[in-house]
Formats: structure tokens, sequence, C-alpha cells
């Protein structure tokens, strides 16, 4: 089982198949937009700004289960975020990440990460890296900044090119 084998929701509420990532280089991030953390968006904006043409995707998952700072309709979660921090890669509805109600794609991320499963993730903006053929290289707690990824996502993009 890969990434791929899941189905999302995009901040209009429309399915996305994850399958129509397969071959890019993922980085799956849970967000919060009233989050400490949230600064980091413009870092991420870079990075995707930078690497999206080597095949680099962000993916942002809004989460409320931490605090409950991120309110509002999927939608407009969405918009408060590119006009604020000018985000351009894809933001979709908001998922739980922990507990019975936890996204399956975040329970397959969780259990599948390279240090071990995770049983549940401490706050927003963990980072998942994900490898062109959907399989989880690592995963980064908040504390990490975005901009600490790039080294390890050059050296992915460049040895998983297409």
């Amino acid at each position: 089982m890969t990434i791929y084998d899941f189905t999302v929701m995009d901040s209009r509420r429309n399915e996305v198949p994850m399958s129509q990532y397969q071959g890019k280089v993922l980085l799956i991030v849970n967000t919060d937009r009233g989050c400490g953390f949230a600064p980091q968006y413009e870092e991420l904006e870079e990075l995707y700004e930078k690497y999206h043409n080597m095949g680099l995707e962000i993916l942002d998952f809004p989460c409320n289960q931490f605090l409950n700072e991120d309110l509002g309709t999927p939608e407009e979660n969405a918009n408060i975020v590119k006009e604020k921090y000018g985000t351009t890669f894809p933001t979709f509805a908001q998922v739980e990440v922990n507990g019975r109600e936890a996204h399956p794609l975040y329970e397959f991320l969780r259990d599948n990460s390279p240090e071990g499963p995770v049983p549940r993730l401490k706050w927003n903006f963990n980072k998942f890296l994900v490898s062109r053929n959907g399989m989880v290289l690592g995963r980064f707690a908040a504390a990490v900044h975005p901009r600490d990824l790039e080294a390890e996502l050059e050296k992915v993009l460049i040895s998983e090119e297409v």
C-alpha cells in the first residue's frame, strides 16, 4: 500500500485521488493558520517555488485538533492562507491526524514513518517527506523549519528524477 491508494478532499470539498501525485516528491504538512508555527507557510512557499519544476508538491492539510485555531470553512481557510502568506501550493479540507477520526492518509503516514510507527502527532506543522513511489521517507516535527529540509529535498528530487 502507498499513499496513492487514498482519496482526500480539496478545499472545495471535491474528492482528489492521491494517485494524481504519483511520480512527484511530496511534502505533506498538517497545518493551522492560527498556530505559532504558521509563519512556516512562507518557507514552504519558498521551497515550492524553488523545487516545483523538479517535481516537488507541497500538500497542506489544515488540522484543528490542537488548539482549535483553524476555524472557518475549508475554502475560507485556503483563501486566508493564500492571501496572508502568498501560498500557491494546494490546501485541502481540514483533517484530523490523531485518534479514531484520523484521516486514513494520516494513519498511513504515522504508521509508515521511517523511525517506526508514530502513535500520535504532537502538534501542527509536522512534515512528511514522501518519495515519487509513494513511500514515506521521513517525518519532521513542527520545530524543524522547512528551510532546514532543503538539502534533504534536493537529494530526493535529484536521486529520484523521472
